[in-house]
C-alpha cells in the first residue's frame, strides 16, 4: 500500500492489514483470507478468523489477535494433515491431546526460529486462559488435560516456561505424571522436525497417560473426506465466480423482471450443499401438533425409529443476528461492496420499485363509509346543502384495508454452493425488495440458514464420543441468521445484508428445519397475511447426517414440512429455485436458470401472492 493510502487508514484498519500480511508471510500461504470477528474461530478452510480488537486497540486485544495469527500461520507452515491423520486416535480425549501436542510442535518450530513468535503466543495464551477461567483451575476437572500437555510439550521442545496463567492448571496434573510421561515429553524435543516420528512418540505418550486410543479408522477417513469436501467447495466457488462475470445488461434484465422458461432449468450439483434440518431451541414454543410444526416432530429427542425425523443434540445450534458474526468495520466494508454492485443500477431500481409499488398499492382499493355524523367532509354532497340549507352536512370515513396488515419473510439459502454470483444477486434482490415493500407499508423479515461448521461440527464429535449410537438423526450444528427482523426499518439493517458476501459464512444447508424456524417466527406475528418466500439452489444434503441415516432422510423431512405448511398453515409459501427444480417440492414455485433473473422473479411472484384474496371495493352507507 502506498504512503498516501496509509495516511487514510485508521489505526485499527492498519493493524488488521499488517496482521493479515504477517500471517500470510509466516505461513507462506499467499491465498489465505484473513478476517476478524468478535470470537475468532481459527482456521476454516482457506479463511483465518481472528478475534477482532476494540477500536482503541487495547494491548490485550492486540496480543490475542497476534498470537492467534501466529498459531494459525505456524500450523499452515509446518503441519501435514495427511501424516497427522494416519496416527490420529479415535477416542475423543486421546484425539484432543494428540491434536494439542501437534499444535505445540508447530508453535515450537516457530519459536525456535522467530523470537517474537513466542512473545505473541504467550500473550495470547495468557489472555485466553484468563478469559476461560483456566488460570484459576484448582482441580483436574477444571484443567483440560489437552491444554496441560500442549503447554508441557511446548516447554519440552523450546525450554521456555509456560505463561503464568497456565502454571496453576499444570500443577493440578503434574503430580499424576510418572517418569515415563516425563521421558516421553523430553523425547519430543529431538523429533519436532520429523512429523511422523513425532506422532509415534505422542502415541507412546498417550499410552503412558493411560488414555484410551480408541479406533483409528474414522479419524483418517473423516480428515480425508473433509479435504475432499473443501476441494469440492473450492471448485463450486470457482464455478460461481466464473458465473459472476456478467455484464450490466444482464443485471438490468434481472431488475426489469425478465424470466426464462422454467422447463429449461438445469440442475446444479447439490452434492456440496450438506445441510442440517432441525428446529433450534427458542425458535418457537409450540407443542407437537400445533400449527408451528408437523404433528410428528418432537424437539430434543433422538428418535430410534428411522421413519421419524429428529436431531442427536441441539445445544450447539444457534440463532444469531448478522451483526454478531462480524465486527462493525467488516460489515461496513461488505455493505460498501454491495452498494458498489447496486450503484450503477439506481435508476433501474427506482423504476422497478415504483412499478411494484404502483401494482401493490392498486390492490388497496379505497373503501368509504358515507352519511356519517363526523369524519371528513363529503364535498360531493355540498350541493344539496346549498340548494336546501335545512340539510345537514354529510361526513365520510375511509375504511381500513387489509393489504397493509402483511408481513413477508425472505428465507435465503446460505450454503456453499450459493457462493459467487447467486448469493450476491440474492443479497441485492433482498435489499431492493425490503426497500420497496417498506415504502408500501409491508413489513419484511430477511433470514438465512446454514451450518456453523463443515462435516458435522461439535454434534458429530459428541456422537462419536458417546460411542456412535445408531440412528442419531440430524448430525450437524445449525446456524440460522437474522439479517433483518420484521419490525426493524431497512435503514437500520442495511449493513447486515453485506454479510452474505462474506465467503466464510456459506457452509451447508438443511432446508426442513430452516422452514420450520422461519414458519414459527411468522406464526408469532400479529399480521393477518403472512408470506414465506424461500430462495434456494438445491435440495438439503448433509454428508454427516446422511452417512448414518437413510439417503432420503433430509429430503423426506423437507417434503413433510412443506406439505404441512401448504395444507394446514395460514402462511402462504412460495419458493424460487436457482438452477434447481424446486417445483418437485413446492406447489407454488418457479425455477430460474440464471441468478440474474432472481430480482424480477421475486417481484412477480410476490405480486401474484398479493393479488390472491385482495379485498373488493366496499362502500357502506350510514343512516341518512
Amino acid at each position: 500500500m502506498s504512503d498516501l493510502g496509509s495516511r487514510d487508514e485508521s489505526p485499527l484498519e492498519r493493524f488488521k492489514r499488517i496482521t493479515g500480511a504477517t500471517l500470510r508471510a509466516v505461513s507462506e500461504e499467499a491465498e489465505i483470507t484473513v478476517s476478524f470477528a468478535p470470537s475468532g474461530q481459527g482456521l476454516i478452510g482457506k479463511e483465518a478468523r481472528l478475534t477482532a480488537p476494540g477500536r482503541d486497540l487495547p494491548i490485550e486485544d492486540k496480543s490475542l489477535a497476534r498470537g492467534e495469527a501466529d498459531a494459525i500461520a505456524l500450523r499452515l507452515r509446518y503441519h501435514d494433515e495427511g501424516r497427522h491423520a494416519k496416527g490420529r486416535p479415535g477416542a475423543q480425549i486421546a484425539r484432543e491431546i494428540y491434536d494439542a501436542v501437534e499444535q505445540a510442535r508447530c508453535e515450537a518450530l516457530g519459536m525456535r526460529r522467530m523470537a517474537g513468535v513466542g512473545v505473541n503466543l504467550d500473550a495470547a495464551t495468557e489472555t485466553e486462559y484468563r478469559k476461560r477461567g483456566l488460570a484459576r483451575a484448582s482441580t483436574q476437572d477444571e484443567a483440560p488435560l489437552s491444554e496441560v500437555m500442549h503447554m508441557l510439550a511446548r516447554e519440552a521442545m523450546t525450554g521456555v516456561a509456560p505463561p503464568p496463567a497456565a502454571r496453576q492448571m499444570i500443577d493440578c496434573w503434574r503430580a499424576s505424571f510418572d517418569a515415563r510421561v516425563l521421558e516421553a515429553l523430553n523425547n519430543l524435543g529431538g523429533l519436532a522436525d520429523d512429523q511422523e516420528a513425532f506422532a509415534e512418540e505422542v502415541r507412546r505418550l498417550l499410552g503412558h497417560l493411560n488414555v484410551d486410543l480408541g479406533r483409528e479408522e474414522e479419524s483418517g477417513g473423516e480428515e480425508q473426506s473433509e479435504g475432499e469436501q473443501q476441494e469440492g467447495q473450492s471448485e463450486t466457488s470457482e464455478e460461481s465466480s466464473e458465473g459472476g462475470e456478467e455484464d450490466s445488461g444482464e443485471t438490468l434484465a434481472m431488475l426489469e423482471g425478465e424470466r426464462g422458461d422454467s422447463s429449461e432449468a438445469q440442475s446444479l450439483d447439490d452434492a456440496s450443499a450438506e445441510m442440517d434440518s432441525e428446529m433450534m431451541p427458542g425458535a418457537g414454543e409450540d407443542e407437537p401438533g400445533d400449527p408451528g410444526r408437523p404433528p410428528n416432530f418432537e424437539d430434543g429427542q433422538n428418535r430410534p425409529n428411522a421413519e421419524a425425523y429428529g436431531f442427536y443434540i441441539a445445544q450447539f445450534d444457534e440463532i444469531v443476528g448478522a451483526e454478531e458474526l462480524c465486527d462493525a468495520d467488516e460489515l461496513a466494508r461488505l455493505r460498501k461492496m454491495l452498494d458498489q454492485q447496486l450503484s450503477h443500477l439506481q435508476g433501474v431500481i427506482a423504476r422497478l420499485a415504483n412499478r411494484l409499488q404502483r401494482r401493490l398499492l392498486a390492490k388497496q382499493t379505497r373503501a368509504w363509509e358515507f352519511n356519517l355524523e363526523e369524519g371528513l367532509l363529503d364535498t360531493a354532497r355540498l350541493a344539496r346543502v346549498v340548494v336546501n340549507p335545512m340539510h345537514s352536512l354529510s361526513y365520510k370515513r375511509e375504511l381500513e384495508t387489509e393489504f397493509r396488515d402483511t408481513v413477508v419473510t425472505l428465507l435465503i439459502d446460505n450454503s456453499g454452493s450459493m457462493r459467487g454470483r447467486p448469493i450476491t444477486v440474492a443479497a441485492m434482490s433482498a435489499d431492493i425488495l425490503a426497500r420497496t415493500l417498506e415504502r408500501c407499508g409491508v413489513k419484511v423479515e430477511i433470514l438465512g440458514f446454514t451450518t456453523r461448521m463443515w462435516k458435522g461440527g461439535q454434534s458429530r464429535e459428541h456422537w462419536i464420543a458417546q460411542g456412535k449410537p445408531p440412528n442419531p438423526g440430524r448430525l450437524n450444528d445449525l446456524r440460522h441468521i437474522i439479517y433483518k427482523p420484521a419490525d426493524a426499518p431497512w435503514r437500520r439493517a442495511r449493513k447486515n445484508l453485506g454479510l452474505m458476501l462474506r465467503e466464510g459464512i456459506l457452509k451447508e444447508n438443511i432446508d426442513g428445519e430452516a422452514l420450520l424456524w422461519a414458519h414459527a417466527r411468522l406464526l408469532g406475528r400479529p399480521e393477518q397475511r403472512r408470506v414465506l418466500m424461500v430462495i434456494s439452489d438445491g435440495a438439503p444434503v448433509d454428508d454427516s447426517t446422511l452417512s448414518v441415516n437413510p439417503g432420503n432422510y433430509l429430503e423426506r423431512h423437507l417434503r413433510e414440512v412443506i406439505d404441512y405448511i401448504e395444507t394446514r398453515s395460514p402462511v402462504q409459501l412460495v419458493a424460487i429455485g436457482i438452477g434447481h427444480d424446486v417445483t418437485r417440492y413446492y406447489r407454488r414455485a418457479v425455477t430460474i436458470v440464471d441468478a440474474e433473473q432472481l430480482g424480477g422473479t421475486m417481484m412477480e411472484k410476490l405480486a401474484e401472492l398479493f393479488e390472491e384474496g385482495t379485498p373488493d371495493t366496499r362502500v357502506r352507507y350510514g343512516a341518512a
